[in-house]
This record gives structure tokens, sequence and C-alpha cells, in this order.
């Protein structure tokens, strides 16, 4: 942690920025993982090879944290996840509702290290 931090991070008592969450391989491919990222839950998903992305493990329409169970999917290149509850889908880069336009799951950057999930939150 820097010694200088974020109002948010003295009221969270986390540091924003990029957190290491896993090996890559420990994610199956085309299966989701919740994880505990810097006090937030998160849902990966392994999309391919080197394709990882993250959204908030809580579902938008519900609030029931669910999202790392959802159903994998695309819309033309755009890669989406369907909530398994209401089956609300959702662009795992954008967050965007593609049936709901009130509703938005946040989405975060992703990046591999060293064969490592990273997460920017």
């Amino acid at each position: 942690m820097t010694a200088t931090l974020e109002l948010e991070d003295l009221v969270t008592g986390y540091a924003a920025g990029w957190h290491r969450v896993c090996a890559v391989e420990d994610l199956e491919l085309a299966w989701g993982e919740a994880a505990l990222v810097a006090g937030q839950q998160v849902a990966l998903f392994r999309t391919g090879p080197g394709e990882v992305f993250a959204v908030a493990q809580e579902d938008p329409a519900t609030g029931a944290f669910v999202m790392a169970r959802g159903i994998l999917g695309s819309r033309g290149l755009r890669p989406t996840i369907a909530s398994p509850l209401h089956k609300e889908v959702y662009d795992l880069e954008t967050g965007e509702c593609f049936g709901n336009g009130d509703l938005r799951l946040a989405a975060f950057s992703t990046r591999i290290v060293d064969g490592f999930i990273e997460v920017e939150l």
C-alpha cells in the first residue's frame, strides 16, 4: 500500500488499483468463479486462453450474489453473461444490460501478469 491514500481507500480500508486474484489455470474455460477482491465480491470468467472478464458478483436486478453462476454467451462479437435468476443479459466488457436500460452490472478491467489474473478496482 502506498503512503498516499484516496479518501475512499481510507473509508473502505482497501487500496484502489490492480489486485492479484489467482492463476489463470485456476479458472476453467467457460465457467464462472467468485472471488473476494479487496473486500468486494467479484465474478471471474475465462472465455479463452488469454481472455478473462471480471464483473460484480451482485445481480443488479435482485441484489443476490450469484453472477458467477450465470450463463456465458454472446451478442454478435460482444461476450455476455446472463443472470442465473431472471436471465437478464449483460455485456461482460461494459456491464450494459441488453434488456433493461435501468440495470447495469459493474465491470472491471483485467490483465494477466506472469500467469496470474489481476483485477483493477
